[in-house]
């Protein structure tokens, strides 16, 4: 017979995060792993077999110890723990109004606070090395031309690389205004005009790969050599592998990813001027303070900030000291 905490995370899982929330795979997947390895520590830690794994063996000395035993003995970084923390807490604030008999235990693990940590820096490239990397492909060959396609529609859109990866023919419109419709996490879908210019290679794209006919629009947009769609890793290589090809000791050596292809278009927009608000809709941002991280890190803008306050207030006219009448004159009465 399953426990209570069997049948409520069951529940959990499923009718709630699934079901009402509309959770994408990938979330789900994250806090399933989550409690894999909260029953993981019990059972290894604590002695408790899950099959007699209840919620009344569950409380915020047991919490804190996991999250204690992730960092010690799994190495785990400070932002894994908290976003472990925040799977669990999520539980707990279902698991409230689904039995009241367990809410002050619920509301003791909701007290326990995410461990702070710094500002993560924010990996972008520069305007030169994104044009440099996305002018890298051989445009004379197919495959070429279907890399400097999918490169210019990560950065233009500012995609997630699963997004890009689940992108159908259904989701362009390159018709004026052209834009892209990618759906992220929990199953919400925004709409991201598109360049010119990126518009006017997916036009060619699909009309080489005969995808622009009727028939056409649940087709996967980028598909790999046996014609399935390519995955997360497969677009991470084909960017390793133009990132190669540049010869640039910078634009080598930098952590680079399809994630820092989004960090770089959201940079460049708002050192372009575009307002926050509306990078947060691009990016496909719940919270604008998750945006935010693009103000905080652009040295750029800051720079371009300091330079309007102190116009015509510091001047870079410096005299040699010993051609300065005043200062000798001074000098000489000392």
């Amino acid at each position: 017979m399953a426990t209570d905490f069997a049948s409520f995370l069951g529940r959990f899982l499923t009718a709630y995060l699934a079901g009402l929330r509309g959770c994408s795979p990938n979330t789900i997947t994250s806090y399933r792993d989550t409690f894999k390895l909260l029953i993981v520590f019990l059972r290894d830690e604590r002695s408790i077999p899950p099959e007699k794994l209840t919620l009344e063996r569950i409380d915020a000395t047991v919490i804190a110890g996991f999250l204690d035993w992730l960092e010690a003995s799994r190495h785990n970084s400070v932002s894994t723990r908290n976003q472990r923390l925040a799977a669990i807490s999520s539980f707990f604030r279902w698991m409230q109004s689904q039995d009241p008999a367990h809410m002050a235990r619920c509301q003791d693990i909701l007290a326990i606070p995410a461990k702070k940590q710094p500002h993560p820096d924010v990996h972008h490239l520069s305007v030169d090395q994104t044009r440099r990397l996305l002018a890298q492909p051989d445009r004379s060959t197919q495959r070429g031309r279907r890399d400097a396609t999918l490169l210019a529609a990560l950065y233009d859109t500012a995609a997630r690389v699963q997004e890009l990866a689940d992108l159908t023919v259904g989701d362009i419109r390159l018709e004026a205004p052209p834009l892209i419709a990618l759906t992220g996490k929990g199953n919400k879908t925004r709409h991201v005009p598109l360049g010119d210019n990126t518009a006017a290679l997916l036009n060619a794209y699909l009309g080489e790969y005969r995808l622009n006919g009727p028939g056409h629009d649940g087709d996967a947009v980028f598909v790999n050599q046996q014609g399935r769609k390519l995955s997360r890793g497969g677009i991470a290589w084909i960017i390793a592998k133009y990132q190669a090809m540049t010869h640039d000791p910078v634009l080598t050596d930098a952590e680079l990813s399809p994630h820092v292809l989004r960090h770089s278009k959201a940079m460049h927009l708002y050192e372009a001027g575009v307002p926050l608000p509306y990078i947060r809709d691009i990016l496909g941002h719940v919270d604008l303070s998750t945006t935010e991280i693009y103000a905080r890190a652009s040295t750029e803008a800051k720079r371009r900030a300091l330079e309007a306050a102190y116009v015509d207030i510091v001047s870079d006219d410096l005299r040699e000291w010993n051609r300065d009448p005043g200062l000798l004159n001074w000098l000489a009465t000392l």
